[in-house]
């Protein structure tokens, strides 16, 4: 199951390795020659990781320190911000429908692909040009793309079922997930973990979250989210071993 409005999954660069790396430490510092370490693991040269550093400290990711790397508290902020965005705070559902219609005056281009991203955030889902629906049951802001564009109204429909199958592919998503599980039975090493763990990251981004009420009773959701937890914190304990060992 694919949304084009999120970022794909590109090839392991040195930043994304190096903040990765980062997050699995508190505090969320390391040496160079860990990361530089960490960078070679995926086949990254030494040069390109350093060459990277530099990049992010310009950049306001990092602060270095005596040949340490610590990652900025606006970079972690970020970096949790995301992470609830994979498992968003739900309350209970009362049968209402959260509809969001564009009311805004002619946009430009980037700000209707800029609309369209914040909708797939949201998790709101389109049922024309221009109206964006889901079941009233999250608790988040839409934030200012959304609110400066859209009219929010709320809504109810006779039949949620049909409306829901209108919506979302929910078996393709249901079919992913659970391949998905299987395989953190069969990856082996931390590269292949590495990847495992972003994809299973941008598929829970996609999980539309909908009330219990509205989904099948094997629903994966929740066993996916579990599992990637419980790896994620495996395989934090695992790179930061391998950094460490005979450094």
């Amino acid at each position: 199951m694919q949304d084009r409005h999120l970022p794909t999954i590109t090839p392991l660069t040195a930043r994304s390795v190096a903040i990765s790396a980062l997050l699995g430490y508190h505090p969320p510092a390391l040496p160079v020659s860990e990361l530089v370490k960490v960078g070679g693991l995926f086949g990254i040269a030494e040069r390109t990781t350093r060459v990277a550093l530099t990049r992010m400290a310009a950049d306001g990711d990092v602060v270095a320190d005596n040949g340490v790397y610590r990652l900025t508290e606006r970079l972690v902020r970020r970096q949790a911000r995301q992470e609830e965005g994979s498992s968003p705070q739900a309350r209970d559902w009362d049968g209402g429908w959260e509809m969001a219609v564009v009311t805004a005056a002619a946009r430009q281009l980037p700000e209707r692909v800029a609309l369209r991203r914040s909708m797939a955030g949201l998790r709101l889902a389109e049922l024309r040009e221009g109206v964006w629906l889901r079941p009233d049951n999250l608790l988040r802001s839409p934030g200012e793309t959304v609110a400066g564009q859209c009219t929010f109204f709320t809504s109810r429909h006779p039949d949620p079922e049909k409306l829901v199958a209108t919506l979302w592919d929910l078996p393709a998503w249901a079919k992913e997930a659970r391949r998905l599980c299987a395989a953190f039975d069969e990856v082996e090493g931390l590269a292949a973990g590495f990847m495992l763990v972003a994809t299973v990251f941008r598929h829970l981004l996609v999980d539309p979250y909908l009330p219990p009420e509205l989904l099948p009773l094997d629903w994966p959701g929740d066993e996916l989210r579990r599992r990637h937890s419980a790896f994620r914190a495996d395989y934090a304990r695992r790179l930061r071993d391998y950094a460490r060992a005979d450094t």
